[in-house]
């Protein structure tokens, strides 16, 4: 094998030939095989955006010369649009350093790549250099930050329609079920007569909670410190270049990004992060509840989840609700993600949070997590079926099925109704209410649209 020689701060190192990365890229391969995590596509995309603006801004500036920005924005666009392989940009999610090792890694690959479309070899830094001409006016402190807000912006919008969709396939039931009457559980006993349907309606809405969280959430990672250098400052940066720089990424993104009125406040603090995580760990809270019930649902045959797998290798014919449980676990790595972050954010010293490779890898899957999670939940609601015949069988042997009567009777004669269900051993409490009520004041009380009206309307007087 062919190898150039590089070198840095720390002497020299062989690189292969043809590999894409130099020699601060090859000391973090070597230093950091803590986690096996792999940087994010999403990321590694959103920092190339990031490197773009800054060749735009440094090329109309006059910093760059006309051959060096085509290139190296032709490079950049390789990384953006995959055209480049992600295994150039190797490193552990878990690194130390607050990102450099990633910072570097896009500009030597960058470099590299621009070297080669102008046809010169990989490695003539004297022509394209890394850090005087990738990274020129640029620090990790800023450039990191910003291509993570950039690319939770991109996620939190994915992640918007997805919940989106979910809501709409849970209003579907709604509607699909609106007939269908069934007994409510409060500390997992029977409790009061309700619909099928208004179960889904009631989780349509706190999904549409949370689709509306997350589209606002995406204003608290707008303001950048893009054009701050190294603690906000501004310094070894040419002022109209701080100016310009995010007008460029503003454009390219389309996402309405601004430059922090102080920048060394935004690059030292990343509460912004913590405020997203919560209200992500929000969501997960909401697919884990919305789950469990359903399991709870489908043990009592009320609902027919879809078969999708068999469920043991030992009980022929079990099959069992994987697919909610998958979401309910994704839902408990989002939370703990929540935790892992909210740590991090809390142990950043001074002017920079050393801990931000952590808090990209965090915030970044647990928007995966939940972007996969609901799509993959949308799929399965839209083909829940209800099981009418066993929803009604529970439904008219419920003694609880008397509540709705106590506006009729009185709570005294309700209960004493129900002391009568027991000790003549009914089994069918609508039955005995038909014999001791009559069938029209039943039929009434029990449709499924009176039970859903929010209270009654019409003055009741109770029967003596």
């Amino acid at each position: 094998m062919d190898y150039r020689t590089e070198h840095d701060l720390l002497g020299e190192k062989r690189i292969p030939s043809d590999t894409y990365w130099g020699i601060h890229t090859e000391r973090a391969r070597e230093n950091f095989t803590i986690s096996r995590y792999q940087l994010l596509p999403v990321f590694i995309r959103a920092y190339a955006l990031v490197k773009k603006a800054a060749v735009a801004a440094n090329h109309e500036l006059g910093y760059l010369p006309d051959g060096h920005a085509r290139a190296l924005d032709e490079a950049c666009d390789d990384i953006i649009h995959g055209k480049i392989s992600f295994d150039v940009l190797p490193l552990d999610a878990l690194q130390g350093g607050a990102g450099t090792s990633t910072n570097m890694n896009l500009n030597e690959v960058i470099a590299n790549r621009a070297l080669e479309i102008i046809g010169k070899p990989k490695g003539m830094y004297e022509v394209i250099h890394p850090l005087e001409h990738v990274n020129l006016h640029q620090s990790t402190n800023d450039t990191f930050p910003t291509a993570l807000r950039v690319a939770c912006i991109q996620q939190l919008r994915i992640l918007s329609d997805t919940t989106a969709r979910l809501q709409g396939v849970f209003q579907q039931k709604e509607k699909a079920f609106a007939a269908i009457v069934t007994i409510s559980r409060t500390e997992l006993q029977e409790a009061v007569p309700v619909t099928l349907g208004s179960m889904f309606a009631a989780w349509a809405e706190a999904v549409g909670r949370d689709r509306w969280r997350t589209f606002k959430c995406e204003e608290r990672l707008r303001v950048v410190n893009l054009g701050g250098t190294a603690v906000g400052t501004g310094l070894c940066a040419p002022r109209n270049y701080i100016f310009l720089v995010i007008e460029k990424l503003r454009e390219m993104t389309g996402y309405g990004l601004s430059r922090g009125e102080n920048m060394m406040g935004e690059t030292t603090n990343a509460d912004a992060f913590v405020e997203v995580s919560g209200i992500l760990k929000a969501q997960a809270t909401t697919l884990i509840k919305i789950a469990t019930d359903l399991r709870l649902l489908a043990l009592e045959k009320k609902i027919v989840l879809p078969a999708v797998q068999a469920g043991s290798s030992i009980m022929p014919g079990k099959v069992n609700p994987v697919m909610l449980e998958a979401v309910i676990q994704g839902g408990m790595k989002v939370c703990s993600n929540d935790l892992l972050l909210a740590d991090a954010v809390s142990r950043g010293t001074l002017q920079i949070n050393e801990f931000l490779p952590l808090i990209a890898h965090s915030i970044l899957e647990s928007l995966e997590l939940l972007i996969n999670a609901t799509v993959l939940f949308a799929a399965q609601v839209e083909n829940v079926a209800a099981d009418c015949a066993v929803c009604e069988k529970r439904f008219n042997e419920s003694e609880t099925l008397i509540t709705a009567f106590v506006p009729h009777i009185g709570y005294e004669r309700a209960t004493q109704l129900v002391r009568e269900f027991h000790a003549e051993k009914h089994e069918n409490m609508r039955a005995f209410l038909e014999e001791k009520l009559g069938k029209a004041l039943v039929e009434k009380t029990l449709s499924p649209h009176a039970l859903m009206a929010l209270g009654y309307r019409e003055n009741i007087s109770r029967e003596e």
